[in-house]
């Protein structure tokens, strides 16, 4: 039996710490499905489908160089919901610091009593990717300032292009 886990997030941009969790997450899983969240009470800089392109581009050769399977989804429900849809068993959340392990806890603690045969898995930040968050990111980016110590070159280069106007 292959283990799949998801994924969720907003990729909006895709940062070097998303990046960090797919290489880790990758060696623990046969398939790795990585899960757009789409809400539409937000308004994101990029587009689904611009984001889906991210996901693939900047995540699909780390899976490849592991054997890992990679895919990409979107999703406007509950994250237990979706990630039982594509199989999966287990769910993968980043953790920066301690306030995120208390956040993530939580919801961690919700979606065990809803879907207990989905199992959160933690992946803690390598240090040099702890601080990076994609709204500051996407600040930087808009400020004019240079985003490439914290988002892959594929990305940066996006960025760029999304704010030259």
């Amino acid at each position: 039996m292959s283990r799949v886990a998801f994924y969720p997030g907003s990729f909006d941009p895709v940062t070097n710490g998303h990046l960090d969790v797919v290489r880790q997450a990758c060696g623990l899983v046969d398939r790795l499905v990585v899960a757009i969240g789409i809400h539409p009470g937000k308004a994101p800089l990029f587009s689904t489908e611009e984001r889906l392109e991210m996901v693939m581009e900047v995540f699909a050769p780390i899976a490849a160089k592991v054997g890992c399977k990679i895919e990409c989804v979107t999703f406007g429900d509950l994250t237990v919901t979706a990630a039982q849809r594509v199989g999966a068993t287990v769910l993968i959340r980043g953790l920066r610091d301690g306030t995120d392990l208390d956040y993530e806890m939580q919801i961690a603690g919700m979606n065990q009593t809803m879907v207990p045969e989905v199992q959160t898995v933690f992946i803690p930040a390598s240090a040099t990717v702890r601080p990076i968050t994609a709204t500051l990111v996407r600040q930087i980016a808009g400020m004019g300032g240079d985003v490439s110590p914290f988002v892959p070159k594929a990305v940066a280069t996006r960025l760029k292009t999304k704010f030259a106007g």
